[in-house]
């Protein structure tokens, strides 16, 4: 049913007060919709006077119920199956689009609902309890679009982010490479200017959504002469899917997150007009760099949904399932592992939310951003393994869930920079503070 009625949306700005308009497309249920609800902007909480505090507002309450009820109605009744087919979910990605869970970061100038990285954190938790492949799929926008809302002009935004909210379109970050994942520095796609346009050639890897995605990111080296830094010889550009040149690899067979997209993307001689550099030649290493600050915590509040997922089955087991004519929770070394388990997922999530309160704050986000993400990458695993653990040889076997969230969780230590390179960065920011 397409719901016609305009939500009048006020957000207040300082004294000023300005009315925005939204005409929500179809909706498969008009009362979880994201678009019903208004959100107190980022100034009215700091206006508020609260401090420290660990309640969420009304709205983002309403957003986590909305994210909740999709992942029990929509994810978790196909997450098994998809997973077995490794079919990419076009459906539930649509029906997420139409409710508002896609595109959250794109701002209200350019038609999304401008929701701060603590709301997305509140709704990217919830769709990741249901299957972390499926929430992939839905939220990888947001990494694509990070690098255009950090430093494209304003026509970049409009062309590029304006169809994001028009359709259920989906963009890719192509940055990790063959060569080189963590390392962005040693990036060798090279992109060449001739006259009002490069050419770029190169391979990019492991690319989330690019057999569905409308547009691209890409990071590739504008200098050829390898000495060049990378602060200075990397240059993002915006590549439409459809651009000549663009050859798309195999939908790979991972060990987990089945029904992501991910495939590699070979560039072969494709022409990119220079209004579609971003930034400006050699601002890219920046743009990377800056879209990971921004997405980091998102990645970590996946796997906490996930690990949450894991004390959830792992408990409910532990009830039911006897041992010694007594249930298996009843013995200290079960009880202590959920303990231990629910110990973390705590101190996880309030790491995701102090990151996310620092990037909706305006401050710099780097730290923050490394810690949350490598410590829930880490308490994803270590929760989704003591899952298995607790439903001891049950949970070994695919006809239980816990197994399937084990091979999920592991790609949450690889990707948007592995567990290793994030330890380096929070040591190096660590260390400036005594500098």
């Amino acid at each position: 049913m397409m719901l016609r009625a305009s939500i009048n949306k006020v957000v207040r700005s300082g004294a000023s007060i300005k009315s925005l308009t939204f005409k929500p497309q179809s909706c498969v249920s008009t009362e979880i919709s994201l678009r019903s609800y208004s959100v107190e902007s980022t100034a009215d909480a700091k206006q508020g006077g609260l401090g420290i505090s660990f309640e969420l507002t009304q709205d983002q309450l309403n957003f986590q119920e909305s994210a909740r009820r999709f992942c029990r109605e929509e994810i978790m009744p196909v997450a098994a199956e998809l997973d077995r087919t490794g079919e990419y979910p076009t459906e539930i990605v649509k029906k997420a689009w139409e409710l508002g869970f896609v595109n959250l970061d794109i701002p209200e100038e350019y038609g999304g609902l401008g929701l701060g990285a603590l709301e997305a954190s509140v709704i990217g938790e919830e769709l990741a309890y249901g299957c972390t492949g499926i929430s992939t799929a839905i939220l990888a926008n947001d990494l694509g679009e990070a690098p255009v809302i950090f430093a494209g002009n304003h026509e970049q935004k409009k062309k590029y982010l304006g169809r994001m909210v028009e359709e259920p379109l989906s963009c890719a970050y192509c940055v990790t490479e063959p060569g080189c994942g963590s390392d962005v520095a040693s990036i060798k796609t090279l992109a060449l200017k001739k006259g009002n346009e490069y050419v770029i050639n190169g391979q990019k890897m492991w690319i989330t959504n690019a057999g569905v995605a409308n547009w691209f990111f890409v990071l590739a080296r504008t200098q050829s002469d390898p000495k060049v830094p990378a602060s200075k010889s990397l240059t993002g550009f915006i590549v439409d899917a459809d651009t000549p040149g663009i050859v798309l690899g195999k939908k790979e067979l991972n060990m987990g997150q089945r029904c992501s997209d991910t495939r590699g993307v070979t560039f072969e001689d494709v022409v990119v007009p220079a209004e579609n550099v971003l930034g400006g030649e050699g601002f890219g290493f920046r743009i990377a760099m800056g879209a990971f600050d921004k997405t980091r915590p998102a990645v970590g509040v996946g796997a906490i949904g996930l690990a949450q997922r894991a004390l959830d089955e792992a408990t409910k087991y532990s009830l039911e399932r006897k041992t010694m004519g007594v249930p298996i929770v009843q013995h200290q070394a079960v009880l202590f592992m959920l303990a231990e388990m629910a110990m973390n997922i705590e101190i996880g999530r309030l790491a995701v939310l102090r990151a996310a309160w620092t990037i909706d704050n305006g401050q710099k986000n780097t730290y923050y951003a490394s810690i949350s993400k490598a410590f829930c990458a880490d308490i994803g695993n270590k929760c989704a393994t003591d899952a298995v653990q607790i439903f001891g040889g049950n949970g070994y076997n695919s006809e239980y869930p816990v197994e399937k969230l084990m091979r999920d969780a592991k790609i949450y230590q690889i990707y948007e920079g592995t567990a290793q390179i994030q330890r380096l960065i929070i040591g190096r920011e660590h260390v400036k503070k005594y500098l």
